[in-house]
């Protein structure tokens, strides 16, 4: 007897998940993981915290001209992902509904890997930013202490550099300012106190 076709998930799913897990719709398949870990969050929101002021703001000398957002809901067809951090430039911005989701493609986004979802955002994701038509991705892995730097070229990611530890990087598509990377580590904080 034929396997029955697994019926495909719609937003809806998403409001069934528990409160403490984070969902995403993938070629139709609901994802659900659990919250970020600790060095997880505190990768993303210092990272957020580097950009915002000066590429949102136009503060310290930045350039403005972004919409940085957490954990936007990006609608990709039929698939709803939810990257860690996204970035737009103000000007396609503009066009957004008053939806849940961002229907606009982002300009950037970056992912924070944990060892529960490494596969899921660099192969599935990955792929499908690019078919999208994302042009900058960074990965980010707080355990190893590294940032990888990503365009789309021709409809491939091109690595264009990947730091490690303390790095100071210029970092497309914000190369205006100058990141350290000893921020994004969880053993930073203890050190900055």
């Amino acid at each position: 007897m034929p396997e029955a076709a697994k019926k495909k998930a719609t937003y809806d799913d998403l409001y069934s998940i528990p409160e403490n897990m984070t969902g995403e719709i993938i070629d139709g398949e609901l994802i659900v993981i659990p919250r970020p870990s600790l060095e997880h969050s505190l990768a993303s929101s210092c990272l957020g915290a580097e950009l915002v002021p000066p590429y949102y703001h136009g503060r310290s000398g930045g350039p403005g001209g972004w919409v940085i957002l957490d954990e936007p809901e990006i609608k990709f067809g039929e698939s709803i992902l939810v990257p860690d951090l996204a970035g737009w430039r103000k000007e396609r911005f503009a066009g957004v509904k008053q939806t849940n989701w961002i229907s606009i493609t982002p300009d950037w986004i970056c992912e924070v890997l944990s060892p529960g979802t490494l596969r899921l955002d660099r192969v599935k994701k990955m792929a499908l930013y690019g078919q999208h038509g994302v042009q900058h991705s960074w990965l980010i892995d707080p355990l190893a202490k590294t940032l990888e730097i990503f365009r789309l070229e021709s409809g491939r990611w091109v690595l264009l550099g990947a730091f490690s530890e303390d790095y100071k990087v210029r970092a497309e598509p914000f190369q205006e300012i100058e990141i350290d990377l000893s921020v994004l580590w969880l053993d930073g904080v203890a050190s900055n106190s």
